[in-house]
């Protein structure tokens, strides 16, 4: 279901507009085309001495109907410019002397066609090879030439070689038998192979690469010398590469420790299905190679490893509603702990906050800094064993922290609602205030009007103190008898606050910039506000958040701020869960926008990729608890619908399948209930793979409030 002061009001007569919105007033509110026209960072690292930074953006290509990845270089010297061209680069990590950046592409190979034929590769047949490029000049090059994936790699402490994992190849017999016997068939979970951790000399491998590809030479694939290297390409390892472990399933992370010991690495079930936590755990293994030790033995899926710099610890986090070290598997908030090797004593870091941990970062002299999500912002804390303060910050979200290895220069992004998200330079760590700009894409969002926004606290119907965030139109700041719209994130484990979103899922400020008042709950099951908070969601999944949300639009409209004749309500992921579920409970909402939520629990069980976070939350597996996992499902109460609702959906999805989406439209049409639904090919649950699916997505949303919204 994943996908992440108190309220005043002031009353604003119409006739004592305040300056601010003769202000807002004077700037045009932003279209479709430039909200969705927007670069996003995805990644950024600092190189180890401070100096330089490695940014990584995502932005639309409209034209291709792809995506672009990015990576771009920042000096003190010469600012921001681009590093690479492809649009296929991701994942950028420095070597430890800050002279190459490392990443992982789809681009093909210097002189070759991407297929035998000429013709361009699909998607699942290209591979994702590491390559190296020169920070001071100069081409990138592949590491190898073998049609590899790369699930995980890192640089070794002394920057001569790099550990990578990719699956364990097979030899030209196996995969020759495996075709003579099966064909194309799948055999579920039989033909899945684990992963090698492998090192591989940087030096030699440049060399090799800078001789195969001389200038103006190119392969021919077509004759029988090239289709003899291709399938020597397909299944071999690199020259030169030495295994260093073996994993029955993937591996996806890998750390080496400083002082070039021992390596760590994080496994993580090869179906990427999420079906049982033991599936990821830390494991440990000398850097030469040899046995490989099981660190960690628990219910929860750890991840981002950090050895501290003396080598004496093994830091790793556990995100929120990924389980925890502290018994059975249980949705909470994120949390921090550090293993030591020598003795597989592993202890919590920071317990003593309340919000949730993100992500973390390590100080060269060893302290540690981390995300800390509480309440509407995500700020940084100092965490000292069990105790976590809070440094000064401005504010709006942080995200993205990363330390150089020497110095003090700290590497953040911050967010406001209405500020893109940028990435910034601290000189001091401990004072994240003091921020220098290192990036300033999307500047259109500053040119259009601007809306403002208020956190909002309500009882729910059992007393429990809710928070959420008020959005509204620009210049309407406090106006009263707003159409409203109820936005509801996804997760749950997530929480809507001050930080930025312009893309189909966060289109919140969207939805504000075309007239309505954007109400987004925090509802019980949210991050931030506690572990009990978390935990009260569980068993019933969505009708005690249900209640959360219903009460928070009955506030809003005892307060003054909705009118209750403009009611709408939408959400995607767990977002469409609870969409699915309140048009089932009211009809006061005129119209519904809905995405990826389910509408019954036993078959999206089957089908979702996080199986087990699913079975937590209904109180065990289908036959354990059916009584439950039906009374918490809309399908059964969609008797009692009466809004018009637009759905849409992934065709790909594995999170959520398209076949609730199917079961909805179907339901929906068996009633005479209007509705619309659409459905986009090859597209998982995040819409990833052509940005005209988003547009269209949202596009026909904002149509489809319109349509209905009664006036």
């Amino acid at each position: 279901m994943r996908l992440r002061l108190s309220s005043i009001a002031l009353y604003v007569s119409v006739c004592l507009l305040p300056a601010v919105f003769l202000a807002q007033s004077a700037k045009p509110a932003i279209t479709l085309d430039e909200f969705l026209n927007t670069t996003s960072i995805t990644e950024s690292r600092i190189a180890p001495d401070g100096s330089a930074a490695v940014i990584a953006t995502e932005s639309p290509d409209w034209k291709a109907g792809d995506f672009r990845h990015d990576l771009w270089l920042w000096t003190a010297q010469a600012g921001l410019r681009p590093l690479t061209h492809s649009g296929s680069e991701e994942n950028a990590q420095w070597s430890p002397d800050g002279k190459w950046i490392a990443f992982v592409t789809g681009r093909a190979l210097p002189g070759e066609p991407a297929t035998a034929d000429g013709e361009p590769e699909s998607d699942a047949a290209k591979a994702n090879r590491l390559w190296v490029i020169p920070v001071a000049g100069g081409e990138a090059l592949p590491l190898f030439r073998e049609k590899l994936d790369v699930h995980a790699f890192a640089w070794s402490p002394d920057g001569a070689a790099l550990y990578y994992s990719v699956t364990e190849p097979q030899t030209h017999d196996q995969q020759d038998a495996q075709k003579d016997q099966w064909k194309d068939v799948i055999r579920w979970r039989e033909q899945h192979r684990g992963d090698l951790l492998v090192k591989q000399a940087v030096a030699p491998a440049l060399q090799r690469a800078v001789a195969v590809e001389p200038p103006g030479k190119t392969a021919d694939a077509k004759t029988a010398d090239g289709k003899a290297a291709k399938k020597e390409a397909a299944s071999t390892l690199p020259p030169g590469v030495e295994t260093i472990a073996k994993s029955a399933i993937s591996i996806g992370e890998i750390a080496p420790s400083p002082d070039g010991k021992t390596v760590a690495f994080v496994t993580e079930p090869v179906h990427r299905r999420i079906e049982n936590p033991a599936d990821s755990e830390v494991f440990l293994v000398a850097a030469a190679g040899g046995n490989v030790r099981q660190a960690t033995h628990n219910e929860a899926v750890e991840s981002e490893l950090r050895w501290s710099p003396d080598s004496r610890w093994l830091h790793f986090a556990v995100q929120a509603a990924a389980g925890s070290l502290e018994g059975k598997y249980r949705d909470v908030q994120g949390r921090l702990y550090r293993l030591d090797p020598a003795t597989g004593k592993i202890e919590r870091l920071g317990a003593a906050f309340d919000g949730s941990f993100d992500q973390f970062t390590l100080l060269a002299d060893g302290r540690l800094l981390a995300l800390g999500l509480k309440g509407t912002e995500e700020q940084l804390y100092l965490v000292e064993g069990g105790q976590a303060a809070k440094l000064p910050g401005l504010p709006g979200s942080y995200a993205a922290l990363d330390a150089a290895r020497t110095g003090n220069a700290l590497l953040v992004r911050h967010s406001t609602i209405n500020q893109p998200a940028q990435i910034y330079l601290a000189a001091d760590p401990l004072h994240p205030d003091q921020l220098t700009a290192l990036t300033a894409f999307n500047p259109v969002f500053a040119e259009r009007a601007q809306p403002e926004w208020q956190p909002y606290t309500w009882k729910s119907d059992d007393g429990r103190t809710i928070e959420g965030v008020l959005i509204f139109p620009p210049g309407k700041k406090d106006a009263k008898h707003l159409r409203l719209f109820t936005f509801i994130h996804g997760g749950p484990a997530d929480a809507d606050g001050n930080r930025f979103g312009a893309d189909w899922y966060d289109w919140a400020t969207l939805a504000a910039a075309n007239g309505w008042l954007v109400f987004r709950p925090n509802y019980r099951g949210s991050s931030g506000y506690g572990d009990d908070f978390m935990l009260e969601i569980a068993p019933h999944l969505v009708s005690k958040p249900g209640r959360d949300i219903l009460a928070g639009v009955d506030a809003l409209v005892k307060d003054g701020y909705a009118d209750p004749a403009h009611l709408a309500i939408g959400g995607y992921s767990y977002g469409g869960y609870m969409t699915n579920w309140l048009i089932t409970q009211t009809t006061r909402f005129k119209s519904a926008v809905t995405g990826a939520g389910a509408v019954e629990h036993a078959a999206n069980w089957g089908n979702d990729d996080e199986t087990w976070d699913d079975a937590w939350y209904l109180g065990g597996q289908p036959w354990e608890n059916p009584d439950l996992y039906q009374s918490e499902a809309a399908l059964f109460r969609f008797d009692k619908v009466k809004t018009p609702t637009h759905l849409v959906q992934g065709g790909a999805d594995v999170r959520v399948s398209y076949l609730e989406g199917v079961t909805m439209e179907r339901a929906l049409e068996s009633l005479g209930v209007p509705h619309s639904f659409l459905v986009f090919p090859g597209e998982g649950h995040g819409l990833a793979k052509n940005p005209w699916h988003g547009y269209i997505k949202l596009r026909e949303e904002l149509k489809w409030l319109e349509k209905y919204d009664g006036k």
